[in-house]
């Protein structure tokens, strides 16, 4: 039987994201396969400093060569800029010379975590612990009782760097923030549930064994200190000599009995960040030149000098420019900017802080964002139509299912991004992603289909 008038009409007229496994399910296992570099990704880039790493190692074997002020380049050539170890810029140089404009891909590599004070270690009634301060935005609670590593650097008086990737390989003691055992958490119960575990209460358990010497006052604290100081050589000063932060010692699992979503810490942002660094690393002589930027800061407002509000990107252009001896003014207002963040899943369980039609879901593919903010659109940059034109435009002639969101209700929160960063640049930007369920968490969740396809439409946009 054919379609009536009416089932005509509403396939013409009327706009559905589909399920992709619906509509392409030989799919599932190209995102299964995947999903495997994307999860080893993770386990390697838990910090900032430690994805940088990792993706400029990629990046060198793609062919990739540092950039120097001065270097003249051909299209297809690859380029690449670290700043200060927390920024990656990747560059290949398009067909189309740079006043055209520039395929920005910009996705932040920092993640909500539990960072050490400067003056962390102390003892009380013979147990050894960390003070810390919560980065960005958690939910407390969540991070107590679970497995926590210990990821960052310290540098010594000398200026040697010592990197610290301690509670991650097999065998590894962990670390832990203890909690109150239920039968005397009464009044732990009666507080507010963002008050569960408060900030202050956010202490690392180290040790319970003490020095071997009577004398000491503090025999528990010089326990853990000789241990460090045995495996890395430092002393209590070292501590405000250092970046240290306390991660989920678990690594990225598959999730579902149908083997279909990635479960980890870091996905937002590091699931936008690999996706594009996957499509920068194989761009061939694209139209225009591509810029893919890893930033730091965004989960704390961008602010830094390697955060998206300092001007180190725009610095990097201008050096870019000065290659080709063009103007940076013409390159930015003639540049198009995908803000590759993450978006909330619509999540059932909670589905009254949601606008459904308005949601993004798993499996419907990548999330284009046309604003974040508070509220009122405070602090978002609201892509214009033709911005959203442009892009619907790559990922539709590219045959890339996609999906609109907004992050809940109107009056339920919000959230913000690099977005407005680069649209004050004068740069046509709009946020495009992948759906998360469980966002923030220390195990976030994903599903592959979208991951897969967030690559496939970022190929598109880098072509």
């Amino acid at each position: 039987m054919g379609k009536t008038e009416g089932q005509k009409l509403e396939e013409k007229l009327c706009f559905k994201p589909k399920h992709i496994a619906k509509d392409h399910p030989k799919e599932i296992e190209k995102a299964i396969e995947f999903a495997e570099g994307y999860k080893t990704f993770l386990d390697h880039s838990k910090i900032e400093r430690e994805c940088v790493q990792y993706s400029v190692a990629m990046a060198e074997k793609a062919g990739y060569k540092p950039f120097g002020r001065g270097i003249k380049g051909k299209s297809g050539d690859k380029f690449y800029y670290v700043n200060r170890g927390k920024n990656l810029f990747l560059v290949t140089l398009g067909k189309k010379p740079l006043n055209e404009g520039i395929h920005f891909n910009i996705a932040h590599i920092d993640s909500p975590r539990i960072d050490l004070k400067p003056n962390p270690l102390y003892e009380t009634e013979e147990l050894a612990y960390f003070k810390t301060h919560y980065y960005g935005g958690i939910k407390k609670y969540q991070w107590a009782t679970i497995p926590l590593a210990l990821h960052g650097r310290i540098m010594t008086a000398e200026g040697k760097a010592i990197d610290l990737d301690f509670g991650e390989k097999e065998g590894d003691p962990v670390l832990v923030i203890t909690d109150l055992l239920p039968h005397l958490g009464r009044s732990q119960g009666e507080r507010k549930l963002s008050e569960g575990i408060k900030g202050e209460e956010l202490n690392v358990l180290l040790g319970s064994l003490p020095v071997e010497d009577t004398e000491v006052k503090e025999a528990f604290k010089l326990k853990i200190l000789s241990i460090l100081h045995d495996q890395y050589g430092i002393t209590e000063k070292d501590f405000m000599r250092s970046e240290l932060t306390l991660v989920p010692a678990q690594k990225a699992v598959d999730v579902g009995l149908d083997n279909s979503m990635v479960g980890a810490y870091g996905q937002d942002d590091k699931v936008c960040a690999y996706t594009a660094l996957m499509a920068e690393l194989e761009s061939k002589n694209p139209e225009y030149t591509s810029l893919t930027a890893l930033v730091d800061k965004e989960e704390i407002g961008s602010t830094g000098n390697t955060g998206m509000e300092s001007d180190a990107l725009l610095h990097f252009i201008e050096d870019l420019a000065e290659c080709e001896g063009e103007r940076v003014r013409d390159i930015l207002r003639n540049s198009l900017c995908l803000s590759s963040d993450v978006n909330a899943a619509y999540d059932p369980t909670f589905s009254d802080v949601y606008e459904k039609q308005n949601s993004s879901f798993f499996n419907h593919g990548p999330v284009l964002t046309k604003y974040t903010g508070v509220r009122g659109k405070g602090g978002s940059n609201d892509a214009s139509a033709e911005t959203m034109q442009k892009v619907i435009g790559y990922m539709e002639e590219a045959g890339v299912p996609w999906q609109i969101g907004e992050l809940g209700k109107v009056d339920e929160g919000g959230g913000g991004t690099i977005a407005m960063f680069m649209g004050n640049m004068d740069v046509d930007t709009v946020d495009l992603g992948v759906a998360v369920l469980s966002m923030h968490a220390p195990f976030e969740l994903t599903a592959k289909l979208d991951v897969y396809y967030t690559y496939k439409a970022f190929l598109a946009f880098n072509k």
